[in-house]
């Protein structure tokens, strides 16, 4: 079959019909003057057709490469327009969603745990998604980061700011891929710190109550006389001044009573780093009171210290 029957002049001049230039390859121009490449095909016995471009974006050697590499696929029994589907979508520029979902699964691993990744989730899609989730990551805009943020600002502020470091981080993700250019209008310093105000002037920071310093000795004394695995934990908490979880989730074999030490392996703590704990006269006493059930390596199995227990409500 001859090929090559077109030339550029023909291909830019042609009216309304069908244009052929051979092998399959035909420039159709409608009644408008709207032209695009077809490529007519054979395989697997059945005839098919695909589109190659709209015309003058694709010229006359680019739909006769793609002609000629599309007919050897279909000749080595790969379907064209497959091949052609899937290159776009390698090339096309993912969602912010997609972005998103492929940052958290490649940070994951490193977060402390399970519960972080879930808050990630759920404030994007909460906040983010409605607004930019379908958009192309690089059309992102300092436009979209406040209508995101403003509604929630001065309302939510703690988790507006969560909001806007998680999606900066997203959006840097994205450059670091090459989908957006590396302006970061998600970016605190220097940019949304001049047209939003800082968080500390919006909601005033106010911490937790403390117990009165006169009535400190007579909670001890009556959480001592309680025999509980909790109240244990509690008076363990107090006397090492540690976290909650440290305390809950510790080990029979990191404690050292004969050195007076306790020491917390890297993967429990916060900074990741191991942390060699003193333990006072008033610490060991009570490890050296408490059982240690065969089988189980907690030193206060089964116990919970939460908001809802009354001697936990009573110390906060």
């Amino acid at each position: 079959m001859a090929i090559h029957k077109l030339s550029p002049r023909k291909a830019a001049t042609a009216g309304p019909g069908k244009h052929e230039d051979g092998g399959g390859l035909r420039l159709v121009v409608s009644e408008g003057g709207a032209k695009k490449w077809v490529l007519r095909f054979t395989f697997k016995g059945k005839r098919r057709e695909m589109g190659l471009g709209s015309f003058p974006d694709t010229g006359l050697a680019d739909a006769r490469r793609k002609a000629e590499n599309f007919r050897k696929l279909a000749k080595d029994g790969v379907d064209p327009i497959n091949a052609r589907d899937l290159e776009k979508q390698q090339y096309s520029t993912p969602t912010f969603t997609s972005c998103a979902a492929r940052y958290i699964k490649s940070h994951r691993h490193s977060w402390r745990n399970a519960k972080h990744a879930r808050q990630w989730v759920s404030t994007l899609k909460t906040y983010a998604r409605p607004v930019i989730g379908k958009m192309p990551v690089d059309e992102v805009d300092t436009h979209h980061l406040l209508t995101i943020l403003e509604p929630i600002w001065k309302t939510k502020t703690e988790t507006a700011k969560r909001v806007q470091g998680r999606i900066e981080n997203v959006l840097d993700f994205a450059s670091a891929h090459k989908y957006r250019d590396e302006a970061n209008p998600a970016r605190w310093r220097g940019h949304l710190d001049k047209l939003l105000p800082k968080p500390s002037r919006v909601k005033e920071i106010s911490h937790l109550p403390a117990m009165p310093y006169d009535e400190v000795s007579s909670f001890i004394a009556e959480m001592q006389r309680l025999t509980s695995i909790s109240s244990k934990a509690l008076q363990f908490l107090i006397l090492t001044a540690t976290r909650t979880s440290e305390v809950l989730n510790a080990e029979w074999h990191e404690i050292d009573l004969a050195k007076a030490t306790w020491t917390v392996p890297a993967e429990r703590m916060k900074a990741r780093r191991e942390h060699r704990v003193p333990l006072s006269t008033q610490a060991v006493e009570l490890l050296s009171s408490l059982p240690q059930v065969q089988g189980n390596q907690f030193i206060f199995p089964g116990a919970g210290i939460s908001d809802h227990s009354p001697i936990w409500r009573c110390f906060s």
